[in-house]
């Protein structure tokens, strides 16, 4: 999406649309599994009713062991789930019914509107401040407590179909009671988890729908853009492990995904992936859901580099893993995005360059129509693109190594293009090994998933 100039319209659909309700919530347990229903208005003139369901299946608990305690899980959900909708308009005021919300509640739902709507107000050229762009008025004056739960040592891993997760997979899939998760399965994280043995029965599948009244608001013009998906995704988290039993919640986001996207500001495409969202998530489930449950991501002591060193190893999951976000309806890769082109350069190091073409289907680096995409993952443009990709560093370390392996007397177009810029010279003296085994100490790990990383960090040093 391309930055526009839409401040005008921000104003004016204030003005037409002042509020925004949160009217109620639903849910279910049938023998079909668990059913959730929202209703949403824009201003009394359009209505919204966004669903989840989580089919029953082997590993759902007796319904007597979660009937009762859905409430406040659902309510935050449902939170999480309006800004889509409410961001079509962005009215000054947002009324919540469903049940109250302390202050600290309130500030910290402001907070991550704020942030995970960062790349939003940024593309859409939206002039608001974290004090002015919202107030969340609060009907209910029901507080709804903290639970205790009765939760299994056992783990939940997200599985969205790319490297990260996979790599989260080989290594944790195998502990006993350990249970894949994917939100709207389809091709490439289906096939993710076959791979390493889960069926249809022993697989989390969460099923959610976008009501089509916003795509019809999207068409008409008003506003669109990023929302914190991952933000979205940790509640339901929260929700699965209430209801399959499981204590841990281990997501596969990197050290690489707390860069800003616009260099100097808070901006960032992958804010509800960063350790900052990660810290105010788990003290929030803490004090206002349970503190039986341990969200947190494995590969947080990691950056791109070092996860896509591990990924080429597992070489199973090489046919089957897509990242590319363009090609995610037909599951494939486009080799025309900024996503395509990341992924290829973090795995250039490591990976033949036959291996690679068999995996995206062309050479990238061969592709001319890729350079602007080029110029903002190695920091030549202003910007970094606005995806799920690494640091400008770890570009520019992993663009430099593969230079530093190639035995060809004639580089590639986009590798020649780089060769002879002045961005090499910047990042050549680096020492690449050491990138590599380097651990951030910001993360959450507790100390016997933080030996399995370390373990099999090492195993991969001694094979350098």
């Amino acid at each position: 999406m391309a930055r526009s100039s839409r401040n005008d319209k921000f104003l004016q659909l204030r003005e037409q649309f002042p509020y925004f309700v949160f009217e109620s919530q639903e849910y279910e347990l049938t023998s079909r599994g668990l059913d959730i229903r929202f209703s949403f208005n824009l201003a009394g003139r359009y209505s919204f009713s966004p669903t989840l369901f989580i089919p029953r299946k082997p590993w759902f608990l007796p319904d007597e062991k979660i009937a009762g305690h859905l409430d406040n899980i659902v309510f935050n959900i449902g939170m999480i789930e309006l800004i889509s909708y409410w961001k079509a308009a962005c009215p000054p005021r947002l009324i919540v019914r469903p049940f109250g919300l302390s202050a600290e509640q309130v500030a910290w739902w402001k907070n991550l509107y704020f942030h995970g709507l960062g790349e939003f107000f940024y593309l859409n050229s939206i002039d608001v401040r974290e004090d002015n762009f919202m107030q969340i008025e609060v009907s209910s004056e029901i507080l709804l407590p903290a639970e205790i739960f009765s939760l299994a040592d056992a783990l939940i891993i997200p599985v969205g179909g790319g490297k990260d997760s996979a790599v989260t997979l080989e290594l944790l899939g195998g502990a006993p009671g350990a249970i894949p998760m994917i939100m709207n399965p389809r091709g490439a994280s289906k096939e993710t988890i076959s791979v390493k043995g889960f069926s249809d029965e022993n697989f989390i599948g969460v099923m959610r729908t976008i009501d089509p009244v916003l795509l019809q608001l999207n068409d008409l013009g008003f506003l669109n853009g990023h929302t914190p998906f991952s933000a979205l995704l940790a509640f339901i988290t929260v929700l699965t492990a209430i209801v399959s039993g499981r204590r841990h919640i281990a997501l596969s986001n990197e050290s690489s995904a707390s860069e800003a996207t616009i260099e100097g500001t808070d901006i960032n495409h992958q804010y509800s992936k960063s350790y900052r969202f990660e810290t105010d998530f788990r003290e929030y489930v803490s004090r206002w859901i349970s503190n039986d449950i341990n969200y947190f991501s494995f590969l947080r002591p990691l950056n791109e580099l070092q996860i896509a060193s591990l990924f080429t190893r597992y070489r199973e999951f090489h046919p089957v893993f897509k990242s590319c976000n363009a090609g995610s309806k037909t599951d494939s890769w486009c080799g025309h995005c900024a996503k395509c082109l990341f992924t290829w350069i973090m795995l250039a190091p490591f990976l033949p360059q036959e291996e690679l073409v068999a995996i995206f289907g062309k050479n990238l680096f061969d592709d001319a129509t890729l350079l602007p995409f080029f110029d903002q993952l190695t920091g030549i443009a202003d910007e970094k693109p606005f995806d799920c990709v690494g640091t400008i560093r770890e570009v520019n370390l992993a663009l430099c190594e593969t230079i530093r392996q190639s035995d060809e007397t004639r580089l590639p177009l986009i590798l020649d293009y780089y060769y002879r810029s002045g961005t090499l010279a910047a990042y050549n003296q680096v020492d690449f090994a050491t990138e590599l085994f380097r651990v951030s100490q910001e993360h959450y790990l507790r100390p016997e998933f933080l030996r399995i990383l370390i373990k099999e960090m090492t195993k991969y040093s001694e094979t350098c």
